[in-house]
């Protein structure tokens, strides 16, 4: 049975997009080259997964000259939402409240982090 592919980005597709959003625009040159600095990445590889990423609706392209240059579709914070809403529908029932009280049992949340939480919860009843 074949598997559905996922709409959500893979660990590289958010490499790449990272790149995107910092640069605005980029040529699969200009990713491979960014991508290599951290860890050797081949041109192929980052070609394909930018047209992955223009499959999927995240990132559009035009050519210039020989060049495809890519430009994200959406947002970092898009993204995030995205990923965020499908994680939370997946593992915590849709629940905001129990994706925050396991965040607060399970990981080392620091009581300033805490306190600025309140901080903005407070702020948004006003």
């Amino acid at each position: 049975m074949a598997r559905n592919k996922s709409t959500q980005l893979t660990d590289g597709e958010q490499s790449i997009m990272e790149v995107l959003w910092r640069e605005g625009e980029a040529s699969v040159r200009d990713i491979t080259n960014a991508l290599s600095v951290e860890k050797q990445t081949a041109y192929t590889t980052v070609q394909t997964l930018c047209k992955i990423l223009a499959e999927k609706g995240y990132a559009d392209f035009r050519k210039k000259g020989k060049a495809f240059i890519y430009i994200p579709k959406i947002t970092q914070k898009e993204a995030r939402q995205s990923a965020l809403t499908t994680m939370m529908n997946k593992f915590f029932g849709g629940s905001p409240k129990v994706l925050a009280q396991h965040l607060m049992q399970e990981t080392d949340i620091e009581l300033e982090d805490l306190e600025a939480l309140q901080k903005q919860i407070d702020e948004s009843k006003d």
